[in-house]
């Protein structure tokens, strides 16, 4: 398998897997435009030359949109092999690059978000452990950070104490979320037009900067939906599943 790096030179003529190819499509550009604003901060965006979800995207852990501590690090914002690329090793070759990246540029290590069990868009913890992973820190909604030290470290990487208890005043259905991943563009405000037709309350907050991420009260910021104060999900939805949890919340 061959990989292509992603920079702000290629970005527009290059498929960003996860999306469609389409640089037109509202998912495409929302997502192609906040990658290019993080490239000057170290982001590195590694795919597979063949078209088709087998992606690492990461940048140091001081300048991730995630409340975490962990200077030094590196931190992996999606490690994702799909479809017919999945099962032969990919996640392997593109896992090794990040390490083998982050060492020459003299980091502690790599960390990455997840769970006790596999949970939908974080990494797989039974990969995790497998490639010598260990959980360094969890918040009281189960999500974990994990963390892969290149020696022994003194300090090791943390969530900030406001994503240790994920939690907000607001009542109703409020949901965070930046485009970091570019299938918000599009479902957002699906659900914001679901909400409206169905009287359902329902707030939607764009996380628009590395501060305001930093500050949010959920470890997960690509998108995070509360209802009456507490966590519910980071698994995006659709209209039809988003009614089925009104309905029963």
């Amino acid at each position: 398998m061959e990989y292509i790096s992603v920079t702000r030179e290629n970005l527009e003529n290059e498929h960003i897997c996860c999306a469609i190819s389409n640089n037109n499509d509202i998912q495409v550009s929302s997502k192609k435009s906040w990658l290019s604003e993080r490239f000057a901060e170290g982001l590195v965006f590694l795919k597979s030359k063949e078209r088709g979800k087998c992606f690492i995207e990461y940048l140091p852990a001081e300048k991730a949109w995630n409340p975490i501590e962990a200077k030094g690090y590196m931190y992996i914002d999606c490690l994702w092999v799909s479809g017919s690329l999945k099962g032969k090793g990919y996640s392997n070759d593109l896992l090794q690059a990040c390490i083998n990246d982050s060492k020459n540029k003299g980091k502690k290590g790599l960390c990455i978000l997840s769970s006790a069990k596999k949970r939908p868009f974080l990494a797989d913890p039974k990969y995790l452990k497998y490639k010598g992973f260990e959980v360094a820190d969890e918040a009281d909604n189960g999500i974990q950070l994990w963390y892969l030290p290149f020696k022994k470290e003194k300090e090791i990487p943390l969530f900030k104490e406001c994503a240790r208890h994920p939690h907000i005043d607001e009542k109703g259905y409020v949901l965070y979320y930046t485009y970091q991943c570019p299938f918000n563009a599009k479902y957002v405000p699906i659900l914001e037009k679901t909400a409206r037709e169905n009287g359902i309350p329902f707030k939607a907050i764009r996380l628009q900067s590395r501060k305001e991420a930093q500050s949010a009260p959920t470890p997960v910021t690509t998108y995070a939906l509360f209802h009456k104060g507490e966590y519910i999900s980071n698994e995006q939805m659709n209209d039809k599943k988003f009614l089925k949890i009104a309905s029963a919340g």
